[in-house]
């Protein structure tokens, strides 16, 4: 009678524990899974389970049908954002029944993202960081790079930064360095239309530039934006401020406009590509123009680690005088993400 008893205490536990759990997908070979959706970006959905200490991360093209209690905001490809939950109805094709009691029918391949708005602010954060360093016995040789990033999405708007460094010494030269950094805010319109506002700084011994401090404002619009890639222009305006390394050098300060596109494949197995190019022709220094561009090679390792390889480039056709015109970074390193 005794051993009865416990064990309906523990079915009992198990029963409540597992309806705790009260999301559910199903995949395409027809396994499921039980448990709690956290969130969903670049493909890859991640689930909470009772079973294990760590998130089940997924594919989301290998999921064949979803069943949420959990209230996310969905971002669609066409740039549509929706706050409800999901409930899939024929094949391909989810149910969204808003938080304003609407229902919209929508292709599983359309939704891009889910965030769980009921997680708070720290599920909202998304960041990584790598580092990589070198040394050799000639000249005695040291390099350290450090690529790192944070961002916060919200219901409409987005906040992303930034924090590069590059530090390079050896014997009988002066050190080399190259510090870059910034903030971009973002607001989502409809049609993946968004405006924009950006602070960046930049500081490199190779063209003299003790401090570069830039701010644009301008709009911009997503062309592709799905499970494997976002594809996008922007177009503003720019103040730049520039201090040198040399007294004797004149700061300088003038308006520019600038044209970027960006292209981020995330979706080609482990590997990810993020290419990004900027140019900055000047309203108010005659024939002066500046190009930033720069290119990451992700592959993921198990446990949210990460191998790098980067390079950045920096040109101004009309620099100090006696510095270069161009500077680049090449970075491979070891990082991590959350």
């Amino acid at each position: 009678m005794k051993k009865a008893f416990i064990l309906q205490i523990l079915l009992l536990v198990f029963t409540v524990r597992v309806f705790a759990q009260h999301d559910s997908i199903v995949f395409n070979n027809g396994n499921f899974i039980v448990g709690e959706v956290k969130t969903m970006d670049r493909n890859i959905l991640k689930v909470e389970t009772d079973y294990s200490d760590a998130d089940f991360a997924v594919e989301w093209n290998g999921i064949k049908e979803i069943y949420t209690k959990t209230v996310f905001l969905i971002t669609l490809t066409d740039g549509t954002r929706l706050n409800g939950t999901l409930k899939s109805a024929e094949p391909g094709k989810i149910r969204v029944k808003t938080d304003k009691g609407e229902t919209v029918t929508v292709n599983i391949s359309d939704v891009v993202i889910l965030n769980d708005i009921a997680q708070g602010f720290w599920n909202q954060i998304n960041a990584s960081v790598d580092f990589g360093f070198d040394l050799t016995k000639a000249n005695n040789f040291r390099q350290l790079s450090i690529r790192s990033n944070i961002g916060y999405i919200a219901n409409r708007w987005q906040l992303d930064g930034t924090y590069n460094i590059m530090n390079s010494s050896r014997d009988e030269v002066d050190d080399i360095k190259n510090t870059d950094g910034g903030a971009t805010f973002k607001y989502f319109l409809p049609k993946d239309w968004y405006p924009l506002v950006s602070l960046n700084f930049l500081s490199n011994t190779e063209q003299q530039i003790d401090l570069r401090t830039t701010g644009k404002l301008g709009m911009g619009k997503y062309i592709i934006h799905t499970n494997k890639s976002y594809w996008g222009f922007s177009l503003g305006g720019n103040y730049n401020s520039e201090k040198y390394m040399d007294a004797s050098t004149p700061d300088r300060k003038s308006w520019e406009g600038f044209l970027g596109t960006e292209l981020n494949m995330f979706n080609i197995g482990d590997l990810n590509l993020l290419t990004q190019l900027i140019a900055y022709p000047s309203f108010t220094e005659s024939g002066r123009w500046r190009t930033d561009f720069k290119f990451d090679a992700k592959y993921d390792l198990p446990l949210d680690f990460y191998i790098k390889l980067g390079y950045t480039l920096y040109f101004d056709n009309q620099p100090a005088e006696g510095s270069s015109k161009t500077d680049y970074v090449f970075h491979s390193g070891l990082g991590w993400e959350w």
